[in-house]
């Protein structure tokens, strides 16, 4: 392959050697595309203008790269907020309903300022690790930005987390301080952290020393007081203007490659790995994300946010984008309500609400749902996701199909590639292959564990996503499932997620979970773990005749099992571990292991 580079034009594609090419024609389509042609070449476009939805089939191969009229973002998150504060100072940046608090921009950069200043005073430094624990609280936002502004990196845990979760995850990245609430719902955060650590009770805030938890010295409490732990208002008023000073001077230091947050990973293959995102990874994911979504034109869009902050989604997706775009965050509940949704979708007169699936069929279950104005509405988002996070999003412009059965374009400066998961060659255009993705989407690393992130993450700053898709011509992606659940069958590639796609529309199906199961002639046979409809009965015979003539011999299910719920992880995850399920040769049936 030759490289040939028209570097006035700024653009540049791959084409075959040619003997003695007559010519080569570049132009530009109506929608800024690029349109190649040539008298005896074939050529590999890979470039594709999307500042709005492509309409001119550009690539040629599953390669995709998006361009844009707009560059990257060279802001830290701190910088990001004062741009905001300076251009909106008494807009509303943040409501949280349930406890109160309505803050204006210019109010909620004094508390950052304040807070990241306390955080000093109270020993912490540059690139130590502060983990937030807890629900969407006003208090959850205002760490996350104090921590930005302080050089402080923010460890995103889950507030479903137990005993021996929470732990490793603070000590796996040797959290110096946490921040937490007494306890929510049935979550009682400071009696676990006493367990794990019962010398807080006897030490000085701030004095901690651990067996378990060496490296954490602080825990700070945002309700009612705690032995041994700072209390949210400590943090406040330990702000002197000494410590104010040296916030200023720690802005010209902080760089928008330096980490600063820490996600974790749900743990379906292994222990939890920590996410490592830099600023440059959520400030550019938070722009043009928030670019596609119309953000930069949309006047006074609110954002209703019931997502979790513990999650990119409502970090990245919410707060962050709150400070590049001067959205107003509100927040109906510090845990999920469907009904306290509906109510601040209405008073707060909200034009976008971000969920997951499951939470838009709750919301639009309810059985006074049409008591609600809901006519604020312009659109909403569905679950985002560990690159910080997104590379593929649809466009509102997008017409029904795309929004249904694709995840969108690519996103503006990010190259995405479906490649054959054996020999990693680039696939044709509609072939299924493993998504892989470059750019700023991409985290640093999994802290502390370069072994993972090797195996992850190429020499060539390629991300192994693991995950299965396929590419068009306009660079709509569409997902097939996790390389790691695809079922080899006698040799045939079977992917877990089209057979269930399929299996819904069975009238007695309600959920389907399809894995493989090992077997001695064929390697592995296709099982399908059925809920069934509620009242319905149904058989294997059944469901195999529902699937014969409908879908290829080799994707029926050889064992059809009816259950009544799936193993999931603490992130509600499915957990699709085949070597859970063992085939009995002779009762022609899998034993399952989990239910």
């Amino acid at each position: 392959m030759g490289l040939v580079l028209f570097r006035k034009l700024n653009i540049s594609f791959l084409a075959e050697e040619l003997d003695n090419p007559a010519w080569i024609r570049v132009s530009f389509t109506s929608d800024r595309s690029l349109c190649v042609t040539s008298s005896n070449s074939r050529l590999f476009l890979s470039l594709i203008h999307v500042d709005r939805p492509p309409i001119v089939p550009s690539l040629t191969t599953s390669y995709a790269h998006g361009t844009s009229s707009m560059s990257l973002l060279g802001d830290t998150v701190g910088g990001a907020l004062l741009k905001s504060v300076e251009r909106w100072p008494d807009k509303e940046a943040l409501v949280f309903l349930e406890d109160g608090v309505r803050k204006t921009f210019a109010e909620f950069l004094k508390d950052v300022d304040q807070a990241a200043a306390g955080l000093l005073a109270l020993g912490l430094r540059k690139g130590d690790r502060l983990g937030m624990w807890g629900p969407n609280t006003y208090e959850w936002v205002l760490f996350q930005f104090a921590t930005a502004k302080a050089g402080i990196i923010l460890v995103s845990v889950n507030p479903a987390y137990q005993l021996q979760e929470v732990e490793f995850a603070l000590r796996k990245v040797g959290c110096k301080a946490v921040v937490c609430p007494t306890e929510f719902r049935t979550q009682k955060y400071c009696d676990m952290l006493r367990k794990i650590c019962p010398e807080i009770e006897s030490s000085t805030p701030g004095a901690i020393k651990s067996a378990r938890l060496p490296e954490l010295r602080s825990v700070i409490v945002l309700d009612s007081r705690q032995p041994g732990m700072f209390h949210f208002e400590d943090v406040m008023q330990a702000a002197s203007s000494q410590f104010t000073q040296q916030l200023q001077e720690l802005q010209k230091k902080i760089s928008f490659d330096e980490p600063i947050n820490i996600q974790f990973t749900s743990g379906t293959t292994g222990a939890p790995k920590g996410a490592t995102l830099s600023h440059h990874n959520i400030i550019n994911n938070a722009c043009f994300v928030g670019r596609r979504m119309g953000y930069d034109w949309r006047l006074n869009t609110r954002i209703c946010l019931p997502v979790p902050l513990y999650h990119c989604f409502g970090s990245v997706g919410g707060g962050i984008i709150m400070a590049v775009y001067g959205c107003t965050l509100v927040f109906p509940s510090a845990g999920y309500n469907g009904k306290s949704n509906l109510a601040a979708l209405e008073s707060e007169r909200c034009t976008f609400i971000y969920g997951t699936p499951t939470m838009y069929v709750d919301m639009l279950a309810q059985p006074d749902l049409a008591k609600y104005d809901l006519s604020s509405l312009e659109g909403g988002e569905k679950n985002m996701q560990k690159n910080s996070p997104v590379t593929f999003l649809a466009s509102p412009l997008d017409n029904m199909e795309r929004k249904c059965e694709t995840v969108g374009y690519i996103m503006e400066h990010l190259e995405a590639k479906i490649v054959d998961p054996t020999t990693g060659e680039v696939l044709p255009l509609g072939m299924k292959g493993e998504i892989m993705v470059r750019g700023y989407c991409v985290m640093l690393e999994y802290w502390g564990d370069p072994c993972k992130t090797s195996e992850c993450i190429t020499k060539d700053g390629w991300y192994k996503t693991g995950d299965i898709g396929s590419m068009d011509a306009y660079s709509y992606l569409k997902i097939d499932g996790r390389s790691k659940d695809m079922i080899i069958r006698g040799g045939e590639n079977v992917y877990p997620a089209e057979i269930e796609q399929f299996l819904h529309t069975h009238p007695k199906v309600k959920e389907a979970q399809v894995v493989g199961v090992e077997d001695v002639r064929m390697g592995e046979e296709v099982c399908a773990c059925i809920k069934l409809v509620d009242g319905q009965e149904s058989s294997p015979e059944e469901i195999k005749a529902f699937c014969k003539g409908q879908i290829s011999h080799f994707k029926i299910p050889r064992y059809v099992l009816f259950v009544t719920d799936y193993p999931v992880t603490i992130t509600g995850k499915v957990t699709r571990t085949s070597d859970r399920i063992k085939a009995d040769p002779e009762l022609e049936t899998p034993a399952l292991l989990w239910f």
